[in-house]
This record gives C-alpha cells, sequence and structure tokens, in this order.
C-alpha cells in the first residue's frame, strides 16, 4: 500500500538525490540556492530538499532550460508567482466570510419564517 504525503514542505531529500532525480548538477542546485530561487533546509550543514522545493526547482529548471530565461527573469517570475498565490489565497479567505454572512444571513430569514408561524 502507497501511502501520501501529508506535508509537502518536510524535508526529505539529498541534494546528491535530486541532482539525479533533475538531471541536473549538484552546483546548479547551489547556485540556485545562492541566487535565492530555493532555500532547502539544513541539518548539520546537510541540505534537504522537500517536496515543494522539488516542484519549485523544476519551475526554474524549465525556465531556465527550455525557455531561455535569464536569472533576473526567473527572480521576478518566482516574486510575482508568490504574489499571485498570497493574493488567491486572500481571496479563498475573504471568499469564506462571504460564505459565512451569507449563510448567516439565510439562516436568520430562515429563522424568522418558522418564529412568524
Amino acid at each position: 500500500m502507497v501511502r501520501k504525503r501529508q506535508d509537502r514542505r518536510s524535508p526529505l531529500y539529498m541534494i546528491s538525490v535530486v541532482s539525479r532525480m533533475l538531471e541536473v548538477h549538484p552546483q546548479t542546485l547551489r547556485m540556485y540556492e545562492r541566487e535565492g530561487f530555493i532555500c532547502p533546509h539544513r541539518i548539520n550543514r546537510q541540505r534537504l530538499y522537500s517536496d515543494e522545493d522539488l516542484d519549485r526547482l523544476n519551475l526554474v529548471i524549465r525556465l531556465t532550460k527550455e525557455l531561455g530565461v535569464n536569472k533576473a527573469g526567473v527572480d521576478i517570475i518566482l516574486r510575482m508567482r508568490n504574489q499571485l498565490t498570497a493574493m488567491q489565497n486572500e481571496m479563498n479567505e475573504m471568499m469564506r466570510y462571504l460564505d459565512d454572512d451569507v449563510r448567516s444571513d439565510f439562516e436568520e430569514r430562515i429563522r424568522k419564517v418558522f418564529e412568524e408561524k
């Protein structure tokens, strides 16, 4: 039975494993870290990458190797992506409050209907 990992942020993979998985040199991963594109967890000076880190690295590699985006462009895209995610989370939170407000209004109307009879 295969269990799906719940926490995609927990560090799991060493740099050698990640470099083989993504087919890049470990030095490339170190360079991406120096550029600020990725920030792996560290345990006793050892870099450990999470599933989220792998997703981000895949994006960086695709942008640089397949699409020819330079480092400055990657930085801008990653920042915009983070801002978009934050905005989407904020919108979802606002929608939840609106849903709660609409639900409360509906419950109040139903209660009034039943109190009149």
